[in-house]
């Protein structure tokens, strides 16, 4: 039996679907043998929806069919926190809706997803302050909102994971770690994503720094990784519509082998942790963009999931962690053998 770190991978499978319909989700994962998903957007029999917006019979429907290709949900990527975190026009058209309400209805709404879908995890965001504005400014009201969130998942039993990422608040390692350390509720944890730092313009001696700040409050990793043709300028404010050299994990400019090689000394412990709070393990969740990403979502196809899934697990066995992906022992157990 090996001595060595274990992780669980999982995906959003939204990326690996053309037309984002279950089956096209499903069938994907199934077929490269990931059997953990991050649900994002659905196709569930009445178009394309957000999670937080499917009603019970959708949810139904997405339940039945995951059972069927022995599929588990590993998170909510719900959007929480990607609203302005002030009632100001900045030039962007990010929605601000009033804390209070978005409390009651939005962060409920995410719980009760998670709930339906039965994960301990929610995704999320720092909220945007005004464009032109300075992200450190604003972080006792970011702190005091999270603070809110993170009592509200605690509530419900969940895990809320704050996401780094560009033109938000926590939009930097330092940042996002302050924010954690301010908030100081079991029931947040941050996420580290080392292409939404690269994309800013940061270096990968950056970007690894970044990561070990964040370390001490990380809950899981997405991984998805970036190789401009053109070096990157740094920047406050990216257009992250007009991002097109998203990359697999081992070819990008973020260098996954460093931070991953880390990552592996922590991952018992971080285990340990998040499974005395009912969660399977720790999560590398698949977020490759290979085909083009955005500001609410991503797409790789079923083609360039699989390309990224191998990418991420060359660079696992490289810096000795282990993983599991299906084997033929698992087919024979889904038909009852």
């Amino acid at each position: 039996m090996s001595n060595r770190p274990q992780v669980i991978l999982t995906g959003f499978a939204d990326e690996a679907a053309n037309e984002k319909t279950i089956d096209q989700q499903f069938a994907a994962f199934a077929a490269i043998g990931l059997q953990y998903f991050s649900i994002r957007f659905i196709d569930a029999g009445n178009g394309v929806k957000n999670v937080m917006k499917l009603n019970k019979s959708e949810i139904k429907t997405v339940n039945s069919k995951r059972a069927e290709y022995g599929l588990n949900v590993s998170s909510i990527g719900s959007p929480i926190g990607k609203v302005k975190l002030l009632d100001v026009d900045d030039g962007t058209k990010n929605a601000f809706i009033p804390f209070k309400k978005y409390l009651a209805n939005d962060v409920k709404k995410a719980c009760e997803m998670a709930h339906a879908f039965d994960s301990k995890l929610i995704r999320g965001f720092s909220f945007y302050h005004p464009r032109g504005t300075d992200a450190a400014d604003h972080v006792p009201q970011v702190v005091d909102q999270l603070g809110q969130i993170a009592e509200a998942c605690g509530q419900a039993g969940l895990i809320f994971g704050l996401e780094i990422e560009a033109n938000l608040v926590g939009q930097t390692g330092q940042l996002l770690a302050q924010i954690h350390d301010q908030v100081n509720h079991p029931s947040m944890v941050t996420i580290f994503d080392a292409a939404n730092i690269i994309t800013q313009g940061f270096t990968a001696e950056e970007t690894f720094e970044q990561y070990r700040v964040m370390k001490p409050g990380l809950g899981w990793l997405h991984i998805k990784d970036y190789r401009n043709p053109k070096p990157l300028k740094r920047t406050t404010h990216i257009d992250e519509e007009s991002l097109k050299h998203f990359v697999p994990a081992d070819i990008g400019d973020s260098g996954h082998e460093a931070i991953l090689r880390d990552f592996a000394s922590i991952v018992p412990k971080l285990e340990k942790k998040l499974k005395k709070q009912g969660v399977p393990g720790v999560f590398l969740d698949l977020e490759p963009h290979v085909k083009g990403g955005g500001q609410f979502g991503g797409f790789s196809g079923p083609d360039g999931l699989g390309v990224a899934l191998r990418s991420l697990c060359r660079v696992l066995d490289y810096v000795g962690i282990d993983y599991h992906l299906r084997d033929f022992d698992d087919v024979r157990a889904a038909r009852g053998f």
